[in-house]
């Protein structure tokens, strides 16, 4: 007789064997529904943190054959004619493929832990080492601007007239309030004007891309950035997003593209 030990691991063999190879393909009207297919689909699911197992494979089975039954009965009444199905049947053709080359790319461009380090420091540097409570006032021209400022200076509230003539309508309803912010989280020309201010003092009209802006620095306190392990992976997708983009306007610009703004 086998000893327990023997029996349990010829069951544990067992069970790795059914979870993988206990299916055949099957056929549904003569087209076959393979068992990598369900394989591919399994897959899929154990990285959702579903393990595979026989019960797993049977419901994906399952649910491939009933897939299988509806489509033909969907190409017998012409429906895969139709315009409208036939481009959202290329356009999930298409996302199959993107993923599957941006996923290739991923993989075969890892990007470095010395880039994903210099990508840290880089922002640590713009972002500076202080954080500033601040509040704004955006308005269209630079004439609205100075309207403000001398307003302001012949004592007029900075809150109430952000409420009543700011165009920020982030900032509007809390009297221009911004809260805490670094230089690296606004534009270079408010930021630069925000580090020149002192607690208290508001600035000169001040103009971005999105108007002119009257500043008001309330408070000042030391910035303590993140620490790099916390944030080392989010760097990592963001620098393997920005090399994907870049390698999409390469394929376009080599493209011959016509009939389109490019």
């Amino acid at each position: 007789m086998k000893s327990l030990k023997a029996r349990i691991l010829l069951a544990g063999f067992a069970g790795m064997l059914s979870a993988s190879t206990c299916f055949a393909d099957v056929t549904v009207n003569g087209t076959a529904i393979s068992e990598s297919l369900v394989g591919v689909l399994a897959k899929e699911r154990a990285a959702q943190g579903q393990p595979d197992s026989p019960e797993l494979r049977r419901a994906i089975r399952d649910d491939l054959i009933a897939r299988e039954v509806v489509s033909q009965e969907a190409k017998k009444r012409g429906l895969d004619k139709n315009a409208e199905v036939a481009a959202q049947m290329q356009l999930a053709s298409q996302s199959v493929l993107v993923r599957a080359y941006l996923q290739d790319y991923v993989k075969n461009h890892p990007v470095s832990d010395s880039a994903v380090k210099a990508e840290y420091e880089r922002i640590k540097v713009a972002m500076g080492d202080k954080e500033y409570q601040a509040r704004h006032i955006l308005v269209n021209s630079e004439a609205e601007a100075k309207d403000i400022e001398a307003q302001l200076k012949k004592g007029a509230k900075f809150d109430k007239l952000a409420s009543e003539k700011s165009q920020d309508p982030g900032s509007k309803a809390r009297g221009g309030e911004l809260g805490w912010i670094a230089r690296g989280n606004v534009v270079p020309e408010f930021g630069n004007a925000l580090a020149k201010l002192k607690k208290g003092e508001v600035s000169d009209p001040v103009q971005t891309q999105y108007g002119w802006h009257i500043i008001k620095l309330e408070d000042i306190r030391p910035l303590k950035s993140p620490d790099f392990n916390s944030v080392k992976e989010a760097l990592r997708q963001r620098l393997e997003q920005q090399e994907i983009q870049g390698v999409i306007s390469d394929l376009r610009k080599q493209a011959k593209i016509e009939g389109a703004d490019k």
